[in-house]
């Protein structure tokens, strides 16, 4: 095992009777490092962060948080659950003095640290106020802030982004970068692609319980072919013909008359080369727009057409 890595699991399955949840599970995250946890519904990701936290126990394969394992480094992980749920008569810090608590943090140094990240993260006027009388959005802000106050080495958020609007999506991602700014390292799974794109450097894919891919995010776009859309006075034989086009779709009409089409490229193909060809045809291009493939279609080709 790498003395560089803040998890790693080898060879980790999980049954339930006859189900499989996780099979043959192994993969490491690298310390300081953010790692997306992707898959869609019933892929084995809640399964795969139940054995980490130590919830449920593998069937098979072992698994190393930190350097080690057992209960002892509980303390050293901070967990934001999909499920999101706080003590609603207790008031924002007391919820969080409690919380830290249970990490063995001192109540002194908790309500100190817990005013701090309440006051940085906008809610300094709610430091006293009840859980029920916050909105859901400054709720999300306190669970997630109760899972941080220990400072943790490492921390796993499970769909932190749901039921976020906009405005506190940014903050959750801007907090996301800092816990890995300060050394901490970041293992989430969540259903938004775009902010796994802008958050992670490393990727880890399952479907069916199984991994489909682990790498870094720039591997794992390439597994998707470019594309490119053309807007002319072609008709689509016109585009076939251009070499490296793997499939042709029309996509509406264009300006002024025109088509436009969206071409999937072949593996490895230049769309520069496309262009350069239709040129030399004399076609009568007026938009060339070459498109890198996204993480959502990596995503899509790896799970095998899953969806989020």
């Amino acid at each position: 095992m790498s003395s560089d890595a803040a998890l790693v699991l080898e060879g980790v399955s999980k049954a339930y009777g006859d189900f499989h949840a996780v099979r043959d599970l192994s993969f490491s995250v690298r310390k300081g490092s953010i790692c997306g946890f992707l898959g869609p519904n019933g892929a084995g990701k809640t399964s795969s962060v139940r054995m980490i936290l130590g919830m449920s126990a593998p069937t098979a394969g072992k698994i190393t948080v930190l350097g080690g394992s057992g209960e002892k480094m509980l303390d050293r992980i901070g967990f934001l659950p999909e499920e999101r749920g706080l003590y609603r008569k207790m008031t924002a810090i007391d919820v969080i003095v409690f919380l830290a608590g249970l990490k063995g943090v001192k109540a002194s140094v908790a309500r100190r640290r817990g005013k701090d990240m309440l006051t940085q993260h906008g809610l300094g006027d709610a430091i006293n106020k009840k859980i029920s009388a916050l909105s859901k959005g400054m709720s999300q802000k306190v669970q997630l802030i109760s899972c941080l106050v220990h400072e943790p080495e490492l921390v796993i958020l499970d769909e932190p982004f749901s039921g976020l609007d906009p405005v506190n999506q940014q903050s959750l991602e801007d907090v996301i970068r800092d816990i890995a700014k300060r050394g901490g390292t970041v293992l989430f799974s969540t259903h938004v692609m775009a902010h796994a794109e802008r958050l992670c450097q490393d990727v880890v894919m399952l479907s069916k319980g199984r991994k489909v891919f682990d790498g870094t995010l720039k591997q794992a776009r390439a597994a998707a072919p470019r594309s490119l859309e053309l807007e002319g006075h072609v008709t689509e034989a016109d585009v076939r013909a251009l070499p490296g086009i793997k499939h042709v779709e029309a996509a509406g009409p264009g300006e002024a008359g025109a088509t436009l089409w969206h071409c999937e490229l072949e593996p490895g193909a230049s769309p520069h080369a496309a262009l350069k060809a239709a040129f030399q045809k004399g076609l009568d291009i007026t938009r060339f727009e070459a498109r890198e493939p996204s993480l959502h279609d990596a995503f899509i080709v790896l799970t095998g057409g899953s969806h989020v």
